[in-house]
């Protein structure tokens, strides 16, 4: 219980005030990975189609 108690203070001193942000993230990290995931592909067709039409 130690090491977790020193990992949560190691937490809360390098991440700070993010530390809700990234819950908030874990919490819906299959949608973000998704939308993130889905916008690399868009990106990386709308390239291969620009290259395509010079």
């Amino acid at each position: 219980m130690k090491v977790i108690y020193m990992m949560d203070t190691f937490l809360d001193f390098m991440i700070g005030p993010f530390r809700s942000v990234s819950s908030f993230y874990f919490e819906y990290q299959v949608i973000f990975n998704t939308i993130l995931i889905g916008a690399v592909l868009l990106k990386l067709t709308t390239k291969k189609k620009d290259k395509a039409a010079s």
